[in-house]
């Protein structure tokens, strides 16, 4: 007996149903994984640049210090000069004051030059920091967008469960505005993010 054409055409609308959530859960598992993925390399480059900052920090410290015991050696210097002010005659005495000035300028320069570079070097690694915080908290919008898309009850449930939808990816376009950019570069793509 041969089955009639409308049960074959349901069976094959229901197994053109199934194939299609199938996709979309083999999507959102690789979605899932390139997201931990995401998220483990940013946790992996937050605790490098993190440990990068407290390093620049103790070495700011450290220049800082150095640069007020050269402050103290000046002034011992400057204090031995105006003692030997008596012994020297005026000459020698404007020329060893002149020499010290400029050593004084030329270490001073040196150690602010080091200070300005490392501070440079801080406020580069906080706005590294910073980006990496709003690119995680975009993807963060993006996977709630596909949750509250999906209906799903909890973020990264292992359990999805969708009702067919008539036209999904005008509903897609409509609620991911990046998503609905990259599928109409790639309107041969079936996955907007591969």
């Amino acid at each position: 007996m041969t089955p009639s054409v409308p049960r074959t055409r349901a069976a094959a609308a229901l197994r053109m149903k199934q194939i299609a959530l199938d996709n979309q859960g083999r999507m959102f598992r690789r979605l899932r994984a390139k997201i931990a993925t995401g998220r483990r390399e940013s946790a992996v480059t937050r605790e490098g640049l993190e440990t990068k900052v407290s390093s620049l920090e103790k070495d700011l410290q450290i220049q800082r210090c150095d640069n007020h015991t050269l402050r103290n050696t000046v002034n011992l210097c400057h204090n031995d000069i105006d003692h030997r002010i008596s012994q020297l005659t005026m000459e020698r005495m404007k020329a060893k004051k002149q020499q010290a000035r400029e050593s004084h300028l030329e270490c001073h320069h040196k150690f602010q030059a080091r200070i300005q570079e490392a501070e440079d070097t801080i406020q580069e690694q906080h706005l590294i920091i910073e980006a990496l915080v709003e690119e995680k908290a975009s993807i963060l919008q993006t996977i709630q967008g596909l949750q509250e898309y999906n209906g799903d009850p909890a973020p990264f449930d292992d359990e999805w469960e969708e009702e067919p939808e008539e036209d999904p990816e005008e509903e897609w376009l409509e609620d991911i505005p990046v998503a609905r950019e990259r599928l109409l570069m790639n309107k041969k793509n079936v996955l907007p993010f591969e």
